[in-house]
């Protein structure tokens, strides 16, 4: 799968995305769940900054990631928390359990790390295969910040030993047929001075339209979709900054 994350960019997501700060899509995604019956399942899980506190507010939650990277953080941080839920390493895009879900939900995007059309469907189409009937779908995505080639944006992070990591994004390829942007992340690490580790991801991310990911879950079969903005249930998303969640339901009549 595209996208599996590095050593140093899965160490910049810890950093980044600290588990336990507090997060309002941890609130929304609670509330939509909490009156779900059966298992939850969290494709593309990461370091755990969603699975982590819906299993500490009770949830039934289980999750996979396909970096090897990221798994490692995950566990860690159930570890660390006194928690031992149920976590594979898989490919969103292919994947077989042995078992449905009362919900499959995919937060922040990660979704449009499928860079391609096929990928994205084949993804859809096994969250639908896993979920009970009448169980639901709940997945985030959001438009690009820019579609302007060149662009550069600059970070620096500090770890827990006080290394400097920096990060250097840059958009180098915009394709508005395929609706794929793709940036070239660096990453360095400095000890004491000294460049120790570097890292270059190819990060492509795909983008949709409203209304078309609307019908990509028709097409796969989902039904009673629900459009939200800003993770406000039923806001009709109004500018392109918001992040776009939709919430789909499996019915076999």
């Amino acid at each position: 799968m595209a996208n599996s994350y590095g050593k140093l960019s899965a160490e910049v997501y810890e950093i980044d995305k600290d588990i336990d700060r507090p997060y309002s899509d941890v609130d929304y995604y609670y509330e939509r769940l909490k009156d779900v019956r059966g298992k939850i399942l969290e494709p593309a899980a990461g370091n755990g900054r969603i699975l982590i506190p819906l299993l500490e507010k009770g949830l039934d939650i289980e999750g996979f990631d396909f970096s090897e990277y990221m798994l490692a953080l995950l566990k860690e941080n159930c570890r660390k928390k006194g928690l031992d839920p149920k976590i594979y390493q898989l490919d969103m895009t292919n994947f077989s359990l042995d078992q449905t879900y009362g919900a499959v939900i995919v937060p922040i995007g990660s979704f449009l790390l499928l860079d391609e059309l096929e990928k994205a469907m084949a993804a859809l189409t096994c969250f639908y295969q896993h979920l009970e009937n009448n169980g639901k779908l709940i997945l985030d995505i959001f438009l690009p910040e820019s579609f302007e080639k060149g662009f550069v944006g600059e970070r620096i992070f500090t770890n827990a030993q006080n290394d400097l990591i920096t990060l250097e994004e840059k958009l180098v390829k915009v394709d508005p047929i395929k609706q794929v942007i793709t940036y070239h992340n660096r990453y360095e690490k400095y000890q004491e001075g000294k460049m120790t580790e570097s890292e270059l991801e190819i990060f492509p991310l795909k983008w949709y339209g409203v209304e078309e990911f609307r019908l990509l879950l028709e097409k796969v079969g989902f039904k009673d979709i629900v459009v939200s903005a800003d993770h406000h249930f039923r806001e009709y998303p109004q500018n392109n900054s918001q992040t776009i969640t939709f919430e789909a339901t499996k019915i076999i009549e």
